[in-house]
């Protein structure tokens, strides 16, 4: 049986199987514009003759797709290519962000992440032997007295060093729409950012007021995620436990497809007064309550659930929470 060819553009993002992704590429291309994107890479005079299609046709259509996000530029050899959406990721991310996105369109992609998303994250676990994003400590809850606080340990550092910076709406929350958490938080960094302002996917932000959205975030009591990577990545995310793509599989059902920090929270038992804020603030379970040999109700860490985010610090009335290092800096893939 011959498979058309939303289904053949499913497969080429590693999702065969899905019965709601050829109906998300379906309602965002026709059928001419899924044959260019099935094309792809190539010029568009390339693609033209690939496609049996006039060139400004062509250009055209190149133009929209990438502005619907199904299609990203490429510059190598001198002149700007298009390539179609390598993965999910790309897929969910850009299009959802398309400006003229409808509500209905918006939807069945949270229909998918409710329905068949869970499936696909279990396979990605098993397949893949480290996951594709992790967190990044709060940086003012690291003990720096015991160890090198490194760049890729530190949002701060990331945005100070970048050389250009967007930030775009979360794209978890514009579907899910579960929480009143701020939408305009994801910050894009460098080769990211100059997409995002070149697309109109997002705005041009400062270097100040990326460090006041991480700040805000930490307040809120959201995590930073970027790429699982020893480098400055392509973005810092800012997610809640409840329409994140990751941290609820992680919180319900263990998986790992998203890496902790280096980090993992202590509480220091003297100076802890059971006050339960931390308790209330840990996204991950992570934090219980004990009761002393003097009677006294204090907060301890359950070390193997820890994320190492240090979200859990940022409000701790009496400064009783640091991360201590846990693990070496190649825990971060190179």
């Amino acid at each position: 049986m011959n498979r058309d060819i939303y289904q053949q553009m499913t497969d080429k993002i590693m999702l065969t199987g899905s019965k709601l992704i050829p109906e998300l590429f379906r309602m965002i291309v026709n059928d001419a514009e899924a044959r260019l994107l099935m094309a792809m890479p190539g010029t568009p005079e390339q693609l033209a003759e690939k496609v049996q299609r006039p060139l400004d046709e062509v250009m055209n259509m190149c133009q929209l797709l990438y502005h619907k996000g199904v299609a990203f530029k490429s510059y190598k050899g001198g002149s700007v290519g298009y390539k179609m959406c390598r993965d999910m990721i790309q897929f969910h991310d850009a299009t959802i962000l398309w400006p003229e996105a409808p509500r209905d369109y918006l939807d069945l992609w949270q229909k998918f992440m409710e329905e068949e998303w869970p499936g696909f994250a279990r396979l990605a676990e098993q397949f893949f032997p480290k996951a594709f994003t992790r967190i990044i400590p709060v940086d003012q809850s690291i003990d720096a007295g015991s160890h090198q606080v490194l760049d890729i340990d530190s949002a701060n550092n990331i945005v100070e060093k970048a050389d250009k910076l967007a930030v775009t709406r979360c794209t978890c929350r514009v579907i899910a729409h579960k929480c009143d958490m701020p939408l305009e938080v994801c910050i894009q960094v460098d080769n990211a950012a100059k997409y995002t302002i070149d697309r109109g996917s997002g705005r041009e932000i400062s270097k100040e007021e990326a460090l006041q959205l991480l700040r805000t975030s930490e307040e809120k009591g959201l995590v930073h995620v970027t790429m699982n990577r020893a480098h400055a990545g392509h973005f810092i995310c800012n997610c809640c436990s409840c329409c994140c793509q990751a941290l609820p599989l992680v919180i319900s059902d263990g998986l790992k497809i998203l890496d902790p920090s280096r980090f993992q929270a202590e509480i220091d038992k003297g100076l802890c007064s059971g006050c339960e804020i931390c308790l209330d603030r840990c996204h991950f379970l992570a934090i219980e309550s004990v009761t002393l040999d003097d009677g006294a109700s204090v907060m301890q860490v359950i070390p193997e659930k820890c994320m190492g985010c240090g979200v859990c610090q940022i409000t701790c009335p009496e400064g009783a929470i640091a991360l201590r290092e846990v693990r070496p800096a190649d825990f971060i893939p190179a």
